[in-house]
């Protein structure tokens, strides 16, 4: 390193000499101080310094006229197109020339310093710029050109600074981004960089967008006028992410920026560097989801000659930019068809596999955008190319579950599923109605939307079920199932944190957990339901009135509910008529017979070093201790507690002591205890 350093210092010093051998004012103790006469006309008239040679130009057409904004040479110049593209006048182009030389050539800094008659003023104010340009300050057309709403000012390209000068005497500044594209630099604006604004260009030669007809239609709108929508989605990203996709598909690349907050002053400059780099680029906006307030975001975006997009899950409010001229739509729920999305981009990806399962089947629990499904199919297969096999079902749950955005873990537990069909152990009936709960959460699309059996009033597409049983009946491990049947999450809503002893409150968090789980692809379980969900009283207090507003609002909202809910109660007559009218099933789960707790025994030990005769002692077990399937597994728990600290396998006597103390835990005598007085 020290030896860079002392190569850097050479060179260093080499600058300084030849510099000063032209310089007159090299032996004065204050130059930089201020600039003389000589030293200036030195600077105006000393020859440039040698360019780089430029690439030869492109070959004029036979007979063609050079463009209008071309420059001498044949190659487009780039001040001519911007000019075109921002609507700038002569005048105009002149001003920002002057502002821009600064940046471009460092010589122009001192020429600028003496002309200000400030030596530390090195950028054009607005007087040298129209004095540069054949006007001054007098002149009240010339004026107007700083004006906020000029399309100097107005499209980004100056920015007027010094605001506590006189206009005069302000200094004039070209953001960085405006230098780069005139001399031929198109990356990103570097003010977008942290905004959260991502540049989708168009896209690749071959490359296709399944149709969809509403983001069609809005493309080509867009290509006549400059657009302006706000898109209400159910789901974020279902209608935004096919719009973004038309627009590339038909020559126009979409800048996508994702506001956080609300809109402020730093959302106010962010609006001026999209509209500047979407004008730049010809580029279209796609903005969302929207943030609370949008109302200042929207009027500073479609203040521009730019097609605006935005979207959210909130209805249109025509008060957030009453002059904007806003179209206002509604994106259908049904809009692509998700299984054959599915497949064309799993075929993209590995063509050399066609899936061996129903494809249609395995993602049917889901309800993602197009624009989700293929990042999702594309993780499928880079997941299944690090297992080293075909993309499976176990690829495509996992890929697809990470693209519908979990939030509930901020209002819910969340809980992986880890068990199946064959870890219940239940009677013919209620396994068929779980078979049936997972068969409805596969098919509503189909059923109540493409088959339009649902009846309106704002209905939902949600499948709700209730399993009502005695505690440890498996009612919380058959929702873990069917959860994982469905290859989903499952959520279990903590009560605590939901039941607010303030009026309203609940119902504001029930709220919270309701559209998160509507945007989500989860089940959602309520533990205990009955806590909320419980019968409606004759009202004789206002605290009576009040439990019965919440039921009120409880029944509404499960009418409008999209995702997909389990409801588990010990106490059935608890929870109220109108709950149960609204629920697709609901599953009994009966205490088990001595069959059933002989295999939830066998089921819970399967797993364990058993010893050889004890299938005799679970037989006995489990006609001596009445208990539940929950139960049951805390005794096996216990056997093998027993079991690890003997330091063998599980035997008669350690099932037998882990039965015992279900019992005592219960409050139950033992089997074959008699009291004193018997």
């Amino acid at each position: 390193m020290a030896a860079r350093l002392e190569a850097l210092r050479g060179r260093v010093a080499d600058l300084v000499e030849r510099r000063a051998a032209d310089d007159p004012t090299a032996a004065d103790p204050l130059r930089g101080m201020y600039v003389t006469p000589e030293t200036a006309l030195r600077l105006a008239t000393a020859p440039p310094p040698p360019a780089a040679p430029s690439p030869e130009p492109a070959a004029r057409p036979e007979g063609g006229e050079r463009p209008a904004d071309a420059a001498p040479d044949g190659s487009p110049d780039p001040l001519e197109a911007l000019a075109r593209q921002f609507g700038l006048s002569v005048l105009d182009r002149h001003i920002l020339l002057a502002a821009l030389a600064p940046d471009v050539d460092r010589r122009f800094e001192p020429l600028y310093g003496y002309l200000n008659d400030d030596v530390g003023r090195r950028r054009a104010t607005v007087t040298l710029a129209l004095d540069l340009s054949g006007t001054g300050p007098h002149d009240p057309l010339a004026r107007r050109r700083f004006h906020p709403l000029a399309p100097l000012r107005a499209g980004g390209l100056i920015v007027v600074e010094d605001e506590d000068r006189p206009l005069p005497g302000r200094a004039l500044r070209v953001p960085e981004r405006v230098v780069a594209q005139l001399l031929g630099d198109d990356a990103l604006d570097p003010d977008l960089v942290d905004c959260d604004v991502e540049l989708l260009d168009l896209l690749d030669a071959g490359e296709t967008v399944p149709a969809h007809p509403l983001a069609t239609r809005i493309a080509a709108l867009a290509a006549e006028r400059p657009l302006r929508v706000h898109l209400r989605e159910r789901r974020e990203g279902t209608a935004a992410g096919p719009v973004a996709d038309a627009l590339r598909a038909a020559g126009r690349p979409v800048l996508w920026h994702r506001p956080t907050g609300t809109a402020g002053d730093g959302a106010a400059a962010t609006a001026v560097a999209l509209l500047r780099e979407a004008r730049l680029r010809q580029a279209a906006l796609v903005v969302g989801p929207l943030p609370a307030a949008p109302g200042p975001l929207m009027r500073s975006l479609t203040a521009g000659d730019v097609p605006v997009v935005f979207f959210g899950g909130e209805p249109y409010d025509p008060g957030w930019a009453p002059d904007a001229g806003l179209l206002a739509l509604d994106a259908p729920q049904d809009g692509i068809d998700a299984p054959r999305t599915w497949q064309t981009e799993l075929a993209r990806h590995t063509p050399a596999h066609e899936p061996d399962f129903d494809l249609g089947e395995a993602v049917a629990p889901y309800r993602l955008s197009e624009t989700q499904i293929r990042r999702a199919a594309r993780d499928a297969a880079e997941l299944a190319a690090f297992d080293g096999t075909a993309p499976t079902v176990a690829h495509l749950q996992r890929s697809a579950r990470l693209q519908s955005a979990p939030l509930l873990d901020k209002h819910a537990r969340r809980i992986r599923p880890e068990v199946g069909f064959g870890d219940l152990v239940l009677p013919d009936e209620p396994l068929g109605l779980l078979n049936e709960l997972t068969l409805r959460a596969r098919h509503r699309d189909k059923v109540l939307g493409e088959w339009r059996l649902r009846t309106g009033g704002g209905r939902g597409r949600g499948v709700i079920a209730l399993f009502a049983g005695d505690s440890g009946t498996g009612k919380t491990l058959s929702a873990e199932v069917v959860a994982g049947e469905l290859g989903l999450d499952l959520y279990v809503v903590d009560l605590s944190a939901v039941v607010d002893k303030y009026i309203g409150e609940t119902e504001k968090n029930l709220e919270r957990i309701f559209v998160e789980a509507d945007r989500t692809d989860a089940v959602l379980l309520f533990d205990e339901a009955d806590a909320v969900f419980g019968k409606r009283s004759e009202v004789k207090s206002s605290h009576d009135r009040y439990a019965n507003l919440e039921s009120a609002y409880l029944l509404q909202r499960l009418e409008a509910f999209d995702g997909i809910a389990v409801l588990t109660t010990n106490l059935r007559a608890n929870i109220d008529d109108a709950f149960t009218r609204r629920l697709d099933l609901v599953v009994d789960f009966p205490f088990p017979d001595v069959e059933q707790r002989l295999a939830l025994w066998r089921t819970c030990l399967t797993g364990t070093p058993c010893a050889p005769d004890l299938d005799a002692e679970l037989t006995a077990c489990a006609k001596e201790f009445e208990l539940s399937g929950g139960a049951i597994r805390s005794a096996a728990v216990t056997a093998a507690y027993q079991a690890a600290g003997h330091g063998g396998p599980v035997s008669g006597a350690d099932v037998r002591a882990g039965a015992r103390r279900e019992y005592r835990k219960m409050g139950r005598l033992e089997p074959g205890t008699h009291l004193p007085w018997q």
